[in-house]
């Protein structure tokens, strides 16, 4: 049994608490290996080991922290492969899936390699007599990332290389359910040249997170997973008065209207709902058609495209379009939704309860799911399930469609598939939505755009990557500077005006 490690001071690190979780194979159901989980003291070291060196790293030059980064960019691209192998081993992602994984990852670590450009101050000359004003952005000094299971390479990246190209120094703590894909991560950095003890990984659960959350030494901390944790961090890090920004849950609405390409539209959905079984914060789990007839077209589309889909391990090929879902309790939980959804009366037009997998009996795979006629008062259409399940609501009228995603609690991501410029644009307009796709079903922005959602989707004023993670792992400090020519003429006891 492989026994992992923390990533301490530059080294691979045993945990002394004496605690571990099991790394399971989503495709088999076997334990793999088995994770530290980090006490106090141990994140209490690593604290220390990370103030102490981040002072130095703050002093040196953006330039160079960006070469840093350039050089990770071309050992991310090295290991490419090597990289998506162990995260589909220990998430059940396929790999081209696991490999996007990484790419989108490494989009933000190129946005940040403009660190020089991004950190510059602004300056005004002679603001009054002989008076100077310039503005500096400067490192928070260390800064943590909760991360979750579902982008093990991608949410770890859009976190610590920002918070690196500050000046900051980082520690992760990546999910416990695939933590050997950061730790990798992190040996990659130091070969970039990285200097020791500025990226740490510690693995962990709910000790390691309070001891983050609690020590006045961390500045800022970042968190990506469900929403009732993300109430929790946010609440407790600001309470204790860290800088906090927390993504939680998602119930994502894309609107068919009626005169949108069908064929484009069912696609879309295969993949949006389906893709990475479900498990993705931007999934689309909600279909809106408008209108019965939209309706009765989309799913005449969806179903032959969701009865053809190919489910299976990693090591079957790429053409499995996804795999398990990452352990026995979430999809105990999926089908627990679905059985929910039939006794309220929804219908279920592809069931996938009993889809089983010659050979992977043991395994976590759930077999694709398609709800019709869902209501809103339904658990199947409340709650984010995040598994391979797609709900149809029918609704009569554009504005009926548009209250569906505008009233649910969540806020992340949306969709509308149309042909008319006039309902994209009001779409687009007036959803309270924080992430909009036009003909684009999963619209997660480009690295240089931010991310982030509305609502109980996101707790906190700053999105992720993009210019607003510049403003969020630094501070502003303004100086106002006076060189007085000529005779000095002797102290002044009032505040002067400036001319």
């Amino acid at each position: 049994m492989q026994e992992l490690t923390h990533y301490i001071g530059g080294a691979h690190v045993k945990g002394t608490s004496g605690r571990f979780a099991d790394v399971y194979n989503p495709a088999t159901g076997e334990v793999q290996a088995k994770v530290p989980l980090a006490n106090a003291d141990e994140m209490a070291q690593v604290i220390e080991i990370a103030s102490k060196e981040q002072v130095s790293w703050a002093a040196v030059n953006p330039q160079r922290r960006a070469r840093v980064m350039m050089k990770f960019v071309d050992l991310l691209n090295r290991d490419m492969d090597k990289l998506a192998e162990a995260l589909s081993r220990e998430h059940g992602k396929t790999l081209p899936d696991a490999a996007g994984d990484v790419q989108r990852g490494l989009e933000v670590v190129e946005y940040c390699i403009g660190a020089p450009q991004l950190l510059k101050g602004e300056f005004t000359d002679a603001a009054g007599p002989g008076i100077d004003m310039y503005s500096m952005k400067q490192a928070l000094g260390v800064c943590a990332g909760i991360t979750p299971f579902n982008f093990p390479a991608m949410i770890p990246m859009w976190m610590f290389a920002p918070a690196i190209a500050c000046g900051n120094a980082f520690i992760l703590k990546p999910s416990e359910r695939d933590p050997s894909v950061p730790l990798m991560l992190a040996e990659l950095l130091e070969e970039a040249g990285l200097p020791k003890g500025i990226i740490q990984v510690v693995n962990g659960d709910k000790e390691a997170v309070d001891a983050i959350l609690d020590h006045d030494v961390i500045q800022s901390v970042g968190f990506v997973g469900s929403t009732p944790i993300a109430e929790y961090i946010y609440g407790r890090g600001c309470s204790n008065g860290k800088r906090v920004q927390c993504f939680g849950g998602a119930k994502n609405h894309m609107i068919i209207m009626p005169d949108a390409d069908m064929d484009q539209a069912a696609d879309a959905l295969i993949g949006a709902g389906f893709g990475a079984a479900g498990e993705r914060c931007m999934a689309i789990s909600v279909a809106v058609p408008v209108g019965e007839e939209t309706a009765d077209r989309l799913v005449e589309k969806l179903v032959p495209r969701i009865e053809a889909l190919k489910v299976g391990p990693y090591t079957s090929g790429k053409d499995v379009d996804y795999g398990p879902v990452v352990t026995a309790a979430a999809k105990e939980n999926i089908l627990n939704l679905v059985e929910t959804g039939v006794a309220q009366g929804a219908e279920l037009v592809v069931d996938g309860r009993n889809f089983n997998l010659q050979g992977y009996e043991d395994g976590f795979f759930v077999g694709p799911h398609l709800f019709d006629r869902v209501t809103t008062d339904m658990d199947i259409y409340q709650k984010e399930i995040f598994g391979p399940v797609l709900s149809c609501v029918r609704a009569k009228t554009y504005e009926e469609a548009i209250g569906y995603a505008m009233d649910h609690e969540y806020g992340n991501g949306t969709a509308i598939f149309t042909r008319d410029g006039d309902a994209a644009r009001d779409f687009a307009s007036r959803i309270n939505v924080g992430m909009v796709g036009i003909n684009v079903p999963i619209p997660v922005p480009l690295a240089y755009h931010t991310f982030g959602g509305w609502k109980k989707s996101m707790f906190g004023d700053l999105n992720q990557h993009g210019p607003d993670a510049f403003k969020f792992y630094t501070r502003t400090k303004t100086v106002t500077s006076r060189w007085p020519s000529g005779i000095k003429e002797g102290g002044e006891f009032n505040f002067k005006a400036m001319d």
